[in-house]
C-alpha cells in the first residue's frame, strides 16, 4: 500500500550508454508506484536491463495536459510517481514542465534527482568556458533568429541541432564571425560519440559537403571576432550610429535596429538599447 503522502520522482535516464543510470534513479524507479514516460518502448528496454517490473504510463507533448490531471490525481491518493524522458533530463526539451507545474500547484512533494545531461556533457567535452554558460534547446529556423540568437555576447552557448541542419547552422555562424570558437558533439556515450572542436570557419568547411549523422549538441563559445559587437563596451559605435541616422531619417527605432542588426549580424536587442542609452544621453 502506498502511503499517504504520494510525491513526483523527476528520473533523468542514459543519454545513449545504459551503464550510465544512477543506482538513486534505479532505487526509484523500483519504488514507483507507476512510472510516467515518453516512449514505453525505450524506457521498457532500460528497465528490462536492470529488472525493474514497475508499471508504465505514457506521458508525453501530445497528451501532457490530460495525462498531468490524472497523475496528479494518483498523487493525491499516495502514490509515487517516477518521471522520465527518452533521454536526459525530463523538461530540459523534453516533457514534464506540465506535470512540475500541476504538482507545485496541489502542493504535492517534487524530488528531483540528478544523472545524465547531453547538454552538460557537451559543455564541459567541448573544452569553451564552463564559468557562463546559457542553454537554448533547439535552435530556431528562421535564419534572421538565428542570427540574433548567435550574435549575444552571454557566454558560451549550448544548443541541439539536427545534424541536417548543422552545415547550414555552422555557415551562418561562420559569417557572423570565422574566428568564433565552437563544437560539434555528436552520439555522446555511444559508441559512435565524437567532439570536433575548431573556429567556426572550420567547421563549416569540414561539414560543407554532408551533415553528420546522429544526435548532435552545438557548443559556441562568446563572440571573438570584429562586427560581432563582441566588445566588453557593447556593439560597435558605427552599428549604433547607424541605427541612430536610420531613426533621425523616419524609421521606427526597432525596425532600424533589425536593419542594421540583419547585415552587421550583430544582435537587434542589443543594437536598440544602445541606440535608446545613446539619445538618452543626448537629451539629458
Amino acid at each position: 500500500m502506498a502511503g499517504p503522502a504520494g510525491r513526483l520522482v523527476v528520473c533523468p535516464t542514459p543519454i545513449g550508454n545504459l551503464e550510465d543510470v544512477t543506482l538513486r534513479v534505479l532505487s526509484a524507479l523500483r519504488e514507483a508506484d507507476v512510472i510516467a514516460c515518453e516512449d514505453t518502448r525505450r524506457t521498457r528496454t532500460l528497465l528490462d536491463r536492470y529488472g525493474v517490473r514497475a508499471p508504465l504510463v505514457s506521458y508525453h507533448e501530445h497528451n501532457e495536459d490530460r495525462r498531468a490531471a490524472e497523475l496528479v490525481e494518483r498523487m493525491r491518493g499516495g502514490e509515487v510517481v517516477a518521471l522520465v524522458s527518452d533521454a536526459g533530463m525530463p523538461l530540459i526539451s523534453d516533457p514534464g514542465y506540465v506535470l512540475v507545474r500541476a504538482c507545485v500547484a496541489a502542493g504535492i512533494a517534487v524530488e528531483v534527482l540528478p544523472g545524465p545531461s547531453a547538454a552538460v556533457a557537451a559543455l564541459v567535452a567541448s573544452g569553451l568556458p564552463a564559468d557562463r554558460w546559457r542553454f537554448v534547446g533547439f535552435l530556431p529556423r528562421r535564419r534572421s533568429e538565428l542570427r540574433e540568437l548567435l550574435s549575444a555576447r552571454d557566454g558560451t552557448l549550448v544548443a541541439f541541432e539536427s545534424p541536417r541542419r548543422i552545415p547550414a547552422t555552422l555557415r551562418v555562424l561562420a559569417e557572423l564571425d570565422p574566428e568564433r570558437p565552437a563544437a560539434v558533439c555528436r552520439e555522446l556515450t555511444k559508441i559512435h560519440e565524437e567532439v570536433v572542436r575548431g573556429t567556426a570557419g572550420e567547421l563549416a568547411e569540414r561539414y560543407r559537403d554532408g551533415p553528420p549523422r546522429g544526435e548532435i549538441v552545438l557548443v559556441v563559445g562568446a563572440p571573438v571576432g570584429p562586427g560581432t559587437g563582441a566588445s566588453e563596451g557593447g556593439p560597435p559605435p558605427e552599428a549604433v550610429d547607424a541605427v541612430t541616422r536610420l531613426v533621425e531619417s523616419g524609421a521606427k527605432p526597432r525596425v532600424a535596429a533589425a536593419v542594421v542588426g540583419e547585415l552587421s549580424g550583430i544582435a537587434a536587442n542589443e543594437l536598440y538599447r544602445a541606440a535608446q542609452s545613446q539619445r538618452d544621453a543626448h537629451r539629458s
